[in-house]
């Protein structure tokens, strides 16, 4: 269960140093740091579960959103994250796992994305066609569809029966809210050769 350092300040207020308390509990294996002011009492509790905690707004996308929907065959083990108007990518590393946050466009940030409940905790993961668009928004841009194919089956492997399975109608509405020539492309290739 995560708790804060308010929490735990309310919970040990009775002890004369609650900081040292706190430190006891961490030196014991009771309570484990996930990022600063932030706890978990589980150890075994998976990373997924706590990106939205460390750093946010923020919902898993980009290799980890792409694996979960099985899009890439990688399992990936960064928790990738998105967020907005932070300007600065951000990295954290605890016992959990390695936690990464990139920017992607305001406008595009609170679409196609679903909210879990697992137990006590809360945690968002972009839908496979935002995800998608989120990794190509932080790609270096290609110029043709030439590359672009290459881009998207060889270099990100993405699985072409997957791909054929996406809603393009999704994408066509997400692509508006990037600039990005790679979503350019990728709405270049879905109105050629995907819509009748």
């Amino acid at each position: 269960m995560i708790v804060t350092i308010m929490d735990l300040k309310e919970k040990y207020k009775n002890y004369s140093d609650i900081n040292g308390k706190i430190k006891r509990d961490i030196d014991e294996n009771t309570l484990f740091p996930v990022v600063r002011g932030i706890y978990e009492t589980n150890k075994h509790t998976s990373g997924y579960l706590l990106a939205s905690y460390i750093y946010g707004p923020s919902y898993l996308s980009f290799e980890y959103a792409l694996s979960f929907h099985s899009l890439i065959p990688e399992r990936v083990v960064t928790y990738t994250n998105a967020t907005f108007n932070k300007r600065k990518s951000k990295q954290y590393k605890n016992r959990f796992g390695f936690f990464t946050y990139r920017d992607v466009p305001k406008d595009a940030f609170p679409y196609f994305v679903k909210a879990y409940e697992y137990d006590t905790y809360a945690y968002f993961i972009a839908s496979p066609e935002k995800a998608l668009c989120d990794m190509l928004y932080i790609l270096p841009p290609v110029r043709s569809v030439k590359d672009f194919k290459t881009l998207l089956f060889e270099d990100l492997r993405i699985d072409i029966n997957a791909f054929n399975e996406l809603n393009f109608k999704n994408i066509l509405f997400l692509s508006k809210k990037y600039i990005s020539n790679n979503i350019n492309i990728l709405v270049k290739v879905i109105e050629s050769e995907y819509r009748q």
